[in-house]
């Protein structure tokens, strides 16, 4: 652990002195701690100059997972005194951002009051296609995710969502009270890359009105997709939970038929179920029941 920690002083000071001083030691051990790590790992994991200090490929490959024992080390000796049915662990949770923003909320506070000792760690700007091999990797413990997603791990869908049409608000048919997707046939689009869910839905119901969407600009975040379309830069489909944050610009209007619907789920590593990942699963259970 005083190895580990002298990493981490190190690498988030990127400065020798400043490093030992945070420590309450000298530089010189300080130094020597550093090579006796690097010899046991058995390579360099900073580049040293005389006016600089930087991480190695090694050093930025070693730091999260230094920073995950120095955090699993604090939950283990919280867990010592814990009383009987608290539960400690961290759960590494992964959202896609705007798409989120009904479902994350409900689930943190949720998890937050029924189990304190928790520690959620989040990350964004995930896609399905993200999600599914950090899981699988495990990398993260769960994430949601829009359905269906490649590979075999299970899921539980919480919400299925009409899309509409997201429109600059000065667009021709932003006035309407309702679009045809066909009507849509010759704009630019602006999607998410690779193989979102959303995406892939977007594409198959253009499909099935017979047109090729020609895509101008592709970003990852589901809010900026709606804040390039706010800015003219193209046209896209929304889930009805995007409606009520809809960036001053654009504008969600209904398609006429049957609209497209999105399916949105959280997904989870059937071999990597810690107590701390049960704890989610259960409250998520609670608060984002199962939708048929």
């Amino acid at each position: 652990m005083r190895w580990i920690d002298a990493f981490l002083a190190v690498a988030e000071e990127r400065h020798f002195g400043r490093a030992a001083e945070r420590l309450h030691m000298a530089q010189s051990p300080l130094s020597q701690t550093i090579k006796k790590l690097e010899k046991h790992v058995g390579t360099p994991l900073f580049e040293r100059t005389t006016r600089t200090v930087a991480l190695t490929s090694a050093g930025h490959a070693f730091l999260p997972h230094a920073r995950r024992i120095v955090g699993e080390a604090d939950l283990a000796m919280r867990a010592t005194s814990a009383s009987p049915g608290e539960v400690y662990g961290q759960v590494r949770l992964g959202f896609s951002g705007a798409l989120n923003h009904l479902t994350l909320p409900r689930l943190t506070r949720a998890l937050r009051t029924a189990h304190p000792g928790v520690a959620l760690q989040l990350v964004d700007r995930v896609t399905t296609e993200d999600a599914v091999g950090l899981v699988e990797h495990g990398t993260l413990d769960a994430a949601f995710v829009g359905l269906p997603a490649p590979g075999a791990l299970p899921s539980r869908t919480i919400s299925l969502e009409d899309l509409g049409a997201a429109l600059p608000s000065d667009h021709r048919l932003a006035a309407r009270e309702r679009v045809s997707l066909l009507d849509l046939a010759d704009e630019d689009w602006v999607l998410m890359p690779g193989q979102s869910a959303l995406r892939a839905v977007i594409l198959t119901a253009c499909h099935a009105s017979g047109f090729q969407p020609h895509v101008a600009q592709e970003v990852k975040d589901p809010y900026v997709v709606l804040s390039l379309v706010a800015g003219g830069l193209g046209v896209s489909l929304a889930p009805t939970c995007l409606q009520p944050i809809m960036p001053a610009g654009a504008v969600w209007v209904p398609l006429e038929g049957t609209p497209p619907r999105l399916r949105s789920a959280l997904l989870w590593h059937p071999d990597r179920v810690t107590d701390a990942v049960r704890a989610l699963l259960d409250v998520a259970s609670e608060m984002l029941p199962t939708i048929e």
